[in-house]
Order: structure tokens, then sequence, then C-alpha cells
């Protein structure tokens, strides 16, 4: 049982792997930066030409997609949840059908015959109306910051499993935490993650802000590439070290979830050398085998995780032995509200859940989930970015096809590599946002590569790189060119906006770092919200602007608002329902659905009640 060890460093090797696939990142963004030099600015680094094949295209779209929450948040909710999430993620296999089939072609028409590099144009010009560009801008900006923060925080975790012991590394943490100490709202941080986060911010910022899009799409290719072999190579390393699916499902069957609660942690003696830092393995006064989840802070109770299956208690005794002058005594419990001693519940439908009797995934739930993900993705800008960068029909059709071969081979499986970590390092419910770049680590190590470590763990630093990089040119373009350009008397050089364009990308990633500094437990939270958000306010609007002659600016200002709004409403519910930031699912149907309603509706009946848009406009887009 040594791989379950906590250790958070990875190998010299693996660390060495790793910051050689970054260099090549850069390398491939400075050739992309030299490239786009001497063509127009705005068109070359917001759309990179608009002229791309159907591998750059593919894989760009591919690898936005599959953010830090595909490979940081979705693992952490496998592993708390079991098989369940295999029905929760099910509709991705086909979001590309959707997302790309429902309006790909018609909106990239639509963005060449207004000459729109964002959506927020695209709107603006299709309905001749600064208020319909300017609300897009805003709601864009503020649904896009919080995946933003999710990223980050993702990018800074899978940093701080690497660096571990490197001297340089130490001694850099060591000097943070010195300054920041008092430092209000930094000093909450843990001084590891907040070099992480530092290091991480500092390098994605510096690539996106020199390539532009051209960047962006040339270090998607690799990043896509690094994604799909990673998750194939940790697959076929965790079922050979596990023994198989079919021993990995008896033991599930067998697993109980554990208890969550809090503990007093104390010593048998003074010669206590063990060190009982965050994820110690220590014995409780009655026996119980916990996992200590927080930091030691002055003699108060600690966070704990209490293994209440039998098998798993046996396995882990040795590594409770190695601190065998460790006590503590248990001042509170929490069963699982749903599945509490119930072997098998990693395996049934709904899965346990600590804090919903009804489980964590109920039947309607899961199917508006699968609604979530193909419409959700559909309307989020950042994706519709790409449908207007692609070249032709023929590199749509094919990118379609392919997209969904990657998502199958991607998130299938990822259900089954962080099922089976269930059985090879129990008790990472203490922070489970860890549990990909863990399992690289132990997995490599076992199998006597560890510098491969460097590479699988590329995959989800690839898949947040991929989606941060994408989001950050996002939201500058919305400053920009959205905001600026539109509202600027005169012409504006292109000098000029080139300046804007790299100085807010930079200010936006320091932003975002600044608020990152404190992030939630689960980055799959924000993850959907953001995602939810977006959906719920552009994809009704955008969709009936391609398509439906007789909208109104009025009906997309009001529609999007609408849409928002509702989403942001069931969230807040939420957090007065729940204690924390989640949503609120009435009729256990997702809050996305509910407000894309509310946006249809507020939409149809805007429209129709308004007068009928400009003759020209309608030439124009529809033709006569």
């Amino acid at each position: 049982m040594a791989l379950l060890g906590a250790a958070t460093s990875g190998s010299g090797a693996a660390l060495a792997s790793f910051l050689g696939y970054v260099l090549v990142v850069f390398m491939i963004a400075f050739v992309a930066g030299r490239v786009g030099r001497g063509k127009p600015f705005v068109g070359e680094y917001y759309l990179g030409g608009r002229n791309f094949g159907m591998w750059a295209f593919a894989l760009t779209y591919a690898a936005t997609l599959a953010s830090g929450g595909s490979f940081m948040g979705f693992p952490a909710l496998i592993y708390t949840h079991g098989w369940s999430l295999a029905w929760w993620i099910c509709g991705y296999m086909v979001v590309p059908v959707v997302a790309m089939g429902l309006f790909a072609k018609r909106l990239n028409q639509t963005g060449r015959i207004a000459g729109a590099i964002t959506i927020p144009e695209l709107l603006r010009k299709r309905f001749a109306s600064n208020a319909v560009g300017n609300t897009a801008t805003i709601l864009l900006l503020f649904f896009m910051f919080f995946y933003l923060l999710a990223q980050f925080k993702a990018g800074a975790v899978i940093m701080q499993t690497l660096f571990g012991d490197v001297p340089v590394y130490e001694k850099a943490v060591s000097a943070v935490a010195g300054v920041t100490r008092h430092v209000f709202w930094v000093n909450q941080a843990d001084p590891h993650y907040l070099v992480c986060l530092g290091a991480f911010g500092i390098a994605v910022v510096a690539y996106t802000a020199y390539g532009g899009f051209r960047a962006v799409v040339w270090t998607d290719v690799l990043q896509g590439l690094v994604m799909l072999v990673g998750v194939l190579l940790l697959l076929g390393m965790t079922l050979s070290l596990t023994g198989g699916l079919n021993r990995v499902t008896e033991k599930l069957a067998a697993q109980t979830p554990p208890d969550l609660g809090k503990a007093l942690v104390g010593k048998h003696s003074e010669t206590l050398e063990a060190d009982l830092s965050k994820w110690a393995w220590v014995r409780s006064e009655d026996g119980e085998i916990l996992r200590l989840a927080d930091q030691e802070s002055e003699g108060g109770p600690r966070e704990v995780v209490i293994i209440t299956s039998p098998e798993q208690k046996t396995e882990l005794a040795a590594e409770v032995a190695a601190n065998p002058n460790a006590v503590a005594r248990i001042v509170e419990r929490r069963p699982y509200k749903a599945g509490a001693g119930q072997g098998g519940a990693y395996l049934s439908p709904r899965g346990p859940s600590a804090d919903d009797a009804a489980g964590f995934l109920p039947v309607m739930l899961a199917l508006s989930f699968f609604a979530f993900w193909n419409f959700s993705g559909a309307g989020q800008p950042s994706y519709m970015v790409r449908q207007m960068a692609f070249r032709d029909t023929v590199v749509l059709r094919r990118s379609i096809l392919f997209v969904a071969i990657f998502f199958t081979l991607i998130y299938l499986p990822l259900v089954l590599i962080f099922t089976s970590a269930r059985v090879l390092l129990p008790g990472m419910e203490v922070e489970a946002d860890r549990i990909m770049p863990e399992m690289a680590r132990v997995v490599t190590e076992q199998a006597g590569v560890p510098w491969l470590a460097g590479i699988l763990v590329a995959a989800p630093f690839a898949a947040i790189m991929s989606s941060v990089d994408s989001f950050l040119l996002l939201v500058s373009s919305g400053v920009v060119r959205d905001v600026y350009q539109q509202n600027a008397r005169g012409k504006v050089s292109e000098k000029t906006v080139a300046r804007l364009s790299r100085l807010t990308t930079v200010v936006v990633g320091a932003l975002a770092v600044v608020f990152a500094l404190n992030p939630p437990k689960f980055l799959q939270t924000l993850i959907v919200f953001a995602s939810g958000g977006l959906g719920a306010t552009f994809l009704v609007p955008v969709v009936l602007a391609l398509y439906w002659k007789r909208m109104t600016a009025a009906a997309g200002v009001a529609g999007m608002v609408s849409g928002g709004l509702v989403m942001l409403a069931f969230y807040l519910i939420g957090l007065a329902e729940f204690g924390e930031f989640k949503a609120f699912s009435w009729l256990d149907i997702h809050p996305f659905v509910w407000a894309s309603l509310v946006n249809l509706l507020v939409v149809m009946v805007v429209s129709r009640m308004g007068k009928k848009p400009a003759g020209e406009l309608i030439e124009r887009y529809f033709g006569t």
C-alpha cells in the first residue's frame, strides 16, 4: 500500500518532461506571433485570418471545450460520486453534432457578411444597435470571469503536484510566505498555491498576449493531441495497476462512502516525528482510521475523512503505522446523506452524496444535463468565435465527426480511470480536485516510469491552457473591440488597438490571479455556472438572430438580460438553500433549461410587440 502515500511532489524527471512540453508551447506561440506580423492586426489577432483547415479548427474547438473542468473538476466528481458521472457526461459525445451542426455554417457566413470579429460585434451589426452589443459585452465579461477563475485554480493545483520538493521552488514558497503572512486576502491562501498560481498566470498570459488567436490555435493542436495520448496512457496503466475493470468493480461493490467530520489531533508522547500536515493518516481513540483534511492550526479541531469500509481499513493499516504516536479524538461526524453505509453506492445510477438525500444525480437532473452540455456549449461565445474562423463547409463536416470521436476517447476513459482511483487512492475527498495529478504520479511511479508523469500531467495542463488563452482573448476582444473601438471618436489606429489588446490581456489575467487566490472547493461548480450562464444568455438570441428575420434589437437585449438573471437567481437561491454557491434545480431540472425557456419566451414576445426590423438589414443578412 505504499502507493497510497500522500506526497505531493513529482520526480525530477517528471518535472523535466513537463517543462519541456511548456517550452515547446512557448516556441509555437513565438512562431505564430512572427507569422502574424505584417497582417491586419484585428482579424489576425482575434480570428487568425478566418482560414483554418480541419486539423486546426477541430483541435482548437475540442481543446477549448475540454477545459480544466474536464481534467480536474470532472475527475473530482467521478471520484466523489462514482459511475453516475457516466450518465452525467454522456451528452458530451454529441456536443459537436449539436453545437457545430446547429448554426456553425450560418454563423460563419453572417460573420463574414458583417465583418465581425466577436459575437457582441456580430449582434451589434446584425441589429444595427449599440445597446445589443453593449449588453452582450457586459454579460459575456461577467460570466466569462468565473470561467477564468476556475482555470487559474486548476493550473496552480497541477503545478503544485510537480514542483513539490524542488529546492528553488521551496525557497520561493518560503519567501512568499514571509511577505504575504500579514497581507489581507492573500494570507488566506497556501503559499505553495500562491507561487504556482503566479507562475501559471505569467506563463499563460505571456504567450497569449504575444501570439494572439493564431498562437492559441496552433498550441491547441498540440494540446489536443497531448490530452488524447495522456488520457489513453493513463487508462492503460490504471487498469494494469488495479487488475482490470472487473477487479475494480468488485472492490467498489464492497466500498461504502466515508464519513466526514472534525477531530482533535494529539500525541501519545513527545517523540512524535511524523508529519501531520494535510493528507496524513492517523488512528482515532476508538480505532477509526482518519485522513487529515487541513493544516494544523493552534490545537483546534481539523477536518477529517473517516474511512468506513472494512476492506479499506485493513489495507490502510500500513499507512496508519507511519504515525504510531499520533492519536485523534473525533468531535464531529457527518455521514453521507445518500449512500452512507451502503456497499455499491459508487456503482448506483444516482451516486452517493454528502449533502443531498436524493443522491448526486436524480433521473430528471440527468436528462436535463444531457440538454445542458449540448446547448450551453452551443451558446458560448468562445466556441462561436471558432465557428467564425473555419475555411469552408468541407472543414466543418469533417470537424464534426472528428470532435465527436475525440470526446468519446476522452470522457469515457476518464470515468473508468477515476472510478478506479477510489481503489488506489482512498480518502481523497480531502481535496478531490487534485485527484488527476495524484493519479498520474502514482501510476507512473508504480510502473517504473516516473518521468512519464510529466507528460500525463501535461494533458490536464494542456486543457487548462487551451481554455485560458481562448477566454483571455475573448475578454480582451470584448473590452477593446466592443467597448473602446465602438465608443472612440474617430478612427483608432492598428498600433493603438494592438497595444490595448495586449495590455487588456495582461490586466484581465492579473485580475483573474487576484480573485483566484481563494477559490471555491470544487472547480466544476464555477465551470457549470459560467457555462450555463453564457449558454442561457446567448444561445436563444444568437440562433434567432441568425435564422429569424422578425427578431428585434429590443428583444435581443431583453432575452440576454432575462436569461442571465434567471440563471444567476437559481444559483443565489441555491446559496441560500444549501449554504454554498451551487445550482437550485427546481423539479430536478438544471437552471440552464429554465433560463433558456424564459429567454426564448421573452425574445418571441418582445419581437412580436415591436416594429419590424429595417428592410436594409433583412436584405443584407437574409437576401431579398
